[in-house]
């Protein structure tokens, strides 16, 4: 059967402040539809890709229309649904017969409501898609209905129909690797400026899900009764070597919790470098399951940056998200891994319920006193299906707008804080961090390829603008959103 992957199309200045995008433009390769794509070969479908990150909505239909599949699949987050609504609806209404389903974050989350919302889809996928979508087209080809499909909701007539939800996969070396080589131009895919060294960049996942309950952080496994599930260390080291072959010169590894084992991370790293095998690789990693001993080896294995999810530089707003670590663990990672010989990168957030600005402003300085090689400083989102979606109210206010949900807009805005606060605070963080002189004199010694010099003049553009304009990052003012792709609107 042929079977079309499409992700809705949409342009930088949908996600990030007009001022800023330059510096923060990243494309990730979509693992989870690569999943679905070579779960659907796998099963002798037909399979064509479509990014709506290099197309045009228009450009998108008109593929569709060449293509002619029979089922459609469009993948949708929070911010994306106003376009995967829009994209369904014109692919319905130019294909009738076209089976449409809807998949991703969003639809997980929202279960039924999201078919109440999206006239065009005809069922959602409602967990992990590989095994449902490859049962959910067997059900199609021999004309049959889709009661029974585990992890599906769908039209039945005049209502909707939500099947049991589908077990997540106990052992996940049994899935085919993703299929990037439905990617095209992989060389397209680049992670945020600065964040990788060599081109082009694969991006992996060495297990799936995650045993800690932060109150921003969405998991299908919401109860987490399940655990994290691990790939074993030799289908890790099967898929590395497939991308090489592919032409990937580096890896970036984005489990939610990479180093929670901590014997299986050293296994892998230290397989890494036995076999020598030649690419740069960063990980992900809690401040609180990494030691000297493991960062060293990562370093030996060609690892080059770790990055931390830091937060907050309050005790008190670090236990309101629930994140289980302290500020003591925070500067020790941070310093091995320096001493490791490894880049840091740390994420931050503003918004955190019951954050003051003082408390705020105290973070900005944490972030200085630990001196990343890279900070990013977010406004706390609360996507659909998290803790803190689930009990906004409490807390503060949510926006109505689902193009907030980016970590760029204001999604949610404690009692304790306004709305124009957290964007200020952003772009005083950013403003302050990198324009320290010790900053600057690092990144200057530091220029030591064309790229570099490139980042850096996009880097110096932005910061300008930081200083130069107020409201950078105050998306509903119109410093983000408007842009147009070959004279369409975006999705």
């Amino acid at each position: 059967m042929r079977c079309a992957l499409v992700i809705p199309s949409w342009v930088p200045e949908d996600i990030f402040p007009a001022r800023t995008a330059g510096s923060q433009l990243n494309y990730w390769q979509p693992l989870g539809t690569l999943y679905v794509g070579s779960s659907l070969k796998q099963a002798g479908h037909e399979v064509l890709f479509l990014d709506g990150a290099f197309l045009s909505h228009q450009a998108i239909l008109d593929e569709v229309a060449r293509f002619r599949p029979r089922w459609v699949g469009i993948y949708s987050t929070t911010f994306g649904w106003p376009g995967a609504q829009r994209t369904a609806a014109d692919v319905k209404d130019r294909h009738p017969e076209a089976f449409v389903c809807a998949g991703g974050p969003y639809p997980v989350a929202m279960q039924d409501r999201c078919l109440s919302q999206g006239r065009g889809f005809d069922a959602a996928v409602t967990g992990e898609g590989e095994r449902t979508v490859v049962e959910m087209l067997e059900r199609l080809g021999r004309g049959q209905g889709l009661d029974g499909v585990r992890g599906v909701v769908f039209r039945d007539g005049g209502g909707i129909k939500v099947n049991v939800p589908r077990p997540l996969m106990a052992n996940l070396d049994e899935l085919p690797f993703p299929a990037r080589e439905l990617l095209g131009d992989a060389a397209l895919y680049l992670p945020p400026p600065a964040s990788y060294r060599r081109k082009p960049v694969a991006v992996m996942l060495t297990s799936r899900g995650c045993n800690r309950r932060c109150i921003f952080c969405f998991q299908l496994d919401r109860e987490r009764k399940t655990g994290i599930r691990y790939r074993s260390v030799e289908n890790v080291l099967e898929e590395i070597e497939l991308c090489l072959r592919q032409g990937f010169r580096e890896i970036k590894f984005i489990d939610d919790t990479f180093a929670e084992d901590r014997g299986r991370a050293l296994r892998l790293a230290r397989e890494i470098k036995r076999r020598r095998l030649d690419f740069t690789w960063f990980a992900s990693a809690c401040v609180n399951q990494v030691d000297r001993e493991m960062l060293d080896a990562f370093r030996e294995a060609g690892c080059w940056a770790v990055l931390f999810g830091v937060e907050s530089g309050v005790q008190k707003n670090l236990n309101t998200v629930r994140k289980g670590t302290t500020l003591s663990q925070v500067r020790n990672a941070v310093g091995w891994a320096k001493a490791a010989g490894l880049a840091v990168q740390t994420t931050f957030m503003f918004g955190i319920p019951g954050e003051t600005y003082e408390e705020a402003l105290r973070t900005i300085a944490f972030a200085c006193e630990l001196s990343p090689d890279m900070a990013s400083f977010h406004a706390i989102t609360p996507f659909p299906g998290t803790h803190l979606y689930d009990h906004a109210s409490e807390y503060g206010t949510l926006s109505e707008e689902l193009t907030d949900f980016t970590y760029q807009g204001a999604a949610f805005v404690p009692h304790t804080m306004t709305r124009q606060q957290i964007s200020e605070l952003r772009q005083r963080a950013y403003r302050t961090f990198y324009s320290r002189p010790a900053f600057l004199l690092r990144r200057l010694l530091g220029l030591r390829r064309r790229d570099d010099l490139r980042v850096a003049l996009g880097s110096a553009k932005a910061l300008f603008w930081l200083w130069a304009r107020k409201g950078v990052f105050d998306m509903s003012a119109g410093g983000g959103r408007g842009c147009q792709r070959n004279g369409s609107s975006p999705s």
